[in-house]
């Protein structure tokens, strides 16, 4: 982080879909990832740092997040916070088809700091839409969660998914960090690590000739 940094936290698809309904978060637990969003919610308004909600619809027919039903809803740890901007969306990124770009553009944000459901879905999405255009990234992973996934590719659990995201974020797309690194920063001015391609490669290729 330099002097110039401003920053946005975006808090992406906070619902009950994710937690009572069809997608519930398997890792993370949904609770200790629930507990962090609101600390990290809390530590941005005091900061000064506007918050921006992500509310993810589908239609009334949809088996998930159908406007209006219960899982559609946001969760009450984000709704019962303070919030500077809402948006709602219907594709994965939350940049797409919404102002949140112009919006923080207007306010001379660049760095665009993300928490929310699920790591490789809308998260993941959202972190590499925000580097094409232009803004840095922080990504606070264990504010953050996803499920296990089965299809004619194979099966993943959650586990290993949110692992290999993270580590796919943290070599290009984000500056990833816990919800206590974030706030300490918030505070200390310090600047979150970052790596690159080379050095993720590097880093690899060294502990294999271990």
């Amino acid at each position: 982080m330099t002097e110039t940094t401003k920053r946005a936290l975006v808090v992406i698809d906070v619902q009950n879909e994710y937690v009572t309904g069809g997608l519930p978060i398997e890792h993370p637990p949904v609770q200790d990832s629930l507990r962090r969003i609101g600390l990290a919610m809390e530590a941005a308004h005091q900061a000064g740092i506007p918050v921006i909600v992500v509310q993810n619809r589908a239609p009334v027919t949809a088996p998930l997040f159908a406007v209006e039903s219960e899982g559609w809803q946001l969760h009450e740890v984000v709704s019962s916070r303070h919030r500077d901007h809402y948006v709602e969306k219907t594709l994965p990124g939350a940049l797409a088809e919404t102002d949140i770009a112009r919006w923080t553009r207007q306010r001379g944000i660049n760095t665009l700091s993300l928490l929310g459901y699920m790591t490789q879905n809308c998260v993941a999405s959202t972190a590499v839409e925000a580097l094409h255009q232009g803004f840095a990234v922080e990504f606070l992973e264990d504010a953050s969660g996803t499920v296990s996934y089965a299809n004619a590719q194979g099966n993943v659990s959650a586990q290993e998914m949110h692992r290999v995201y993270c580590t796919v974020l943290q070599s290009r797309f984000a500056a990833v960090c816990t919800t206590r690194d974030w706030i300490d920063s918030l505070k200390s001015g310090n600047a979150l690590p970052r790596s690159t391609i080379y050095h993720s490669h590097a880093d690899a290729m060294k502990q294999a000739d271990v």
